[in-house]
């Protein structure tokens, strides 16, 4: 019943937000056009930015599990572009509001946690410290979400295929390389 209760106020926000800018929806709003009461809301989020933050979390988070390894990341990535294309209003409605912290937010930790999974992975037995990896994996996380970004607010006209395609032709085995410029580095 919880989970069942906190996927209607996700779906209830997604659907207002087509209508009203974030800013202007209410907690009185949000519970009146769901059904269900402010207590019920405060049971489950605290405020509205933690439940878009939940539905980010949520929603996108499962589609990546398991393209995580450098086989595999082009179609994570990808994963994230169609999510953000098959919730285009809402994404987009995220973007231009004060909302638009928790989508970079949500992005940069998607993104992150995919690429740090595949620094380790090319980075095993090589000697490469946590703090070298994670270092490598925020530069590309940086470059791959402002991409997104930039694809969103540009009205998403772009295939995601299309973008991930150049992506891939463009880093492929940057990171081997980058992984490589740290081995053993003091």
């Amino acid at each position: 019943m919880s989970n069942r209760t906190k996927i209607e106020l996700a779906n209830t926000l997604k659907k207002l937000m087509s209508k009203t800018s974030l800013e202007h929806i209410t907690i009185k709003d949000l519970v009146t056009a769901c059904g269900v009461n402010r207590q019920t809301f405060y049971y489950h989020f605290q405020d509205i930015y933690d439940l878009l933050g939940w539905i980010y979390k949520t929603e996108a988070l499962e589609s990546i599990r398991n393209y995580k390894s450098y086989d595999t990341w082009q179609l994570g990535f990808l994963k994230i572009f169609q999510y953000v294309e098959a919730n285009r209003e809402f994404c987009v409605s995220t973007f231009h509001s004060l909302g638009r912290d928790h989508l970079e937010q949500f992005l940069n930790a998607l993104t992150f946690d995919l690429l740090l999974s595949v620094v380790e992975e090319v980075a095993t037995g090589k000697g490469v410290s946590d703090e070298d990896k994670a270092f490598i994996a925020k530069f590309y996380t940086y470059g791959f979400v402002s991409l997104m970004l930039e694809w969103l607010k540009s009205g998403t006209k772009e295939k995601p295929e299309i973008i991930i395609d150049r992506l891939s032709k463009l880093v492929d085995g940057d990171i081997a390389r980058a992984i490589d410029k740290y081995i053993n580095r003091d």
